[in-house]
């Protein structure tokens, strides 16, 4: 069966390829939202020297690692999820010998290697040429910010996954999934780190997963957080990867039972 769940991520990133033009346009879109929030930062901080316990160094580098980071751990798995409960196509996986919960997932990760490969490795080259951002020296750092970015991964695909299964229950969740989009861009740092947030919002944000999968590991990478709190935030994303299991789990179980196919 692993195998087979090796086989899913191999086909969805051969999949991708035929895409790879549309990345490779991404790559200068992501790059010029860089460069459009690098001088707006620039512009904000001015003469000071800090701003949300970030100085303008780092704040680049953040601007610059967050958007690349969205490259790799954004996926459609909510719409696809959504798209096949409404054509009536997810009923044929009830009956087969896998986890459809855990296809979603491999299928994801499969874009995501080639984001990873095609998208966001290339555009954080040409954002390191255009910008001053500022990478770790310490390898450490590096193998450590890895290892976060696939539990971001795996947390963003988690909140899409349980998004999409709303489709059970609501028939058309269009309108939930462009507001979930919003909300995790927003929530997640990548707009405006969470820490320019008002107290009871950045308070609020500590007992949600949303800064688990960009602002803590960018703040880690950026050298704001660092040595024991570093291992932290690692440690916080996989409670947060465990414990976004079970609503997951739960919603799946709930929504067999409620599954009607329109049409013929």
């Amino acid at each position: 069966m692993l195998s087979a769940y090796i086989d899913l991520i191999r086909i969805r990133f051969i999949m991708m390829l035929a895409y790879r033009v549309n990345y490779y346009s991404g790559i200068l879109i992501y790059t010029l939202n860089i460069g459009a929030y690098y001088f707006l930062w620039q512009a904000i901080y001015n003469n000071q020297t800090e701003l949300g316990g970030f100085s303008l160094a780092q704040m680049t580098t953040y601007v610059a690692v967050s958007w690349m980071a969205r490259a790799f751990y954004f996926n459609n798995l909510d719409r696809e999820i959504a798209n096949e409960i409404r054509d009536g196509s997810v009923a044929i996986q009830f009956i087969r010998p896998y986890s459809y919960l855990m296809v979603k997932m491999m299928q994801g990760f499969g874009e995501g290697i080639f984001r990873l490969l095609l998208f966001m490795a290339p555009g954080m080259v040409l954002a390191c040429l255009l910008f001053p951002v500022s990478l770790p020296t310490d390898p450490g750092v590096w193998v450590l910010y890895l290892v976060m970015l696939v539990f971001s991964f795996l947390i963003n695909s988690q909140i899409n996954m349980l998004t999409g299964l709303f489709a059970f229950f609501v028939e058309n969740n269009e309108g939930m999934l462009r507001m979930k989009r919003v909300l995790v861009d927003l929530f997640t740092g990548v707009v405006i780190p969470i820490s320019l947030f008002p107290g009871w919002l950045e308070v609020l944000m500590k007992w949600l997963p949303f800064q688990a999968i960009t602002y803590l590991p960018s703040s880690v990478f950026t050298g704001r957080t660092t040595g024991a709190d570093a291992w932290h935030v690692l440690l916080l994303q996989a409670v947060w990867f465990l414990v976004l299991i079970v609503p997951i789990l739960w919603v799946w179980r709930k929504a067999r039972t409620r599954l009607f196919v329109q049409g013929g």
